[in-house]
């Protein structure tokens, strides 16, 4: 799917569900903060989806997606998933729901 799509339609989304929906440049996109956590983020290849670390497992061992790296060690709760394997919308709202449903989870980051 094309990377400008699918960001507007997360913008949708979101901003229909949440009011303390925050947009902020991050990891080479646009994050999506969801209750001042990242939820999920946009780039022009991929989604970074936090989506906790027995999802992470289960997804990544199904082929769906990739771990996140970061400094040489893999992030737990994230993965990649390339746009080129998002086939329509209902595609990026499974995505959606896994990083949503993890949020009230999801440790927020401290503050600057």
């Amino acid at each position: 799917m094309d990377a400008e799509h699918v960001h507007n339609y997360l913008r949708e989304v979101l901003s229909e569900r949440y009011t303390s929906l925050e947009e902020r440049w991050m990891f080479g996109g646009t994050c999506f903060m969801v209750n001042d956590k990242m939820c999920i983020c946009i780039n022009e290849r991929d989604l970074l989806c936090r989506i906790g670390a027995d999802s992470v497992a289960n997804e990544v061992e199904a082929g769906n997606c990739h771990h996140m790296m970061m400094n040489g060690r893999t992030s737990k709760d994230y993965v990649y998933v390339e746009l080129d394997t998002l086939h329509n919308l209902k595609d990026v709202d499974r995505w959606l729901d896994m990083c949503l449903a993890y949020n009230p989870h999801a440790k927020a980051s401290r503050k600057k």
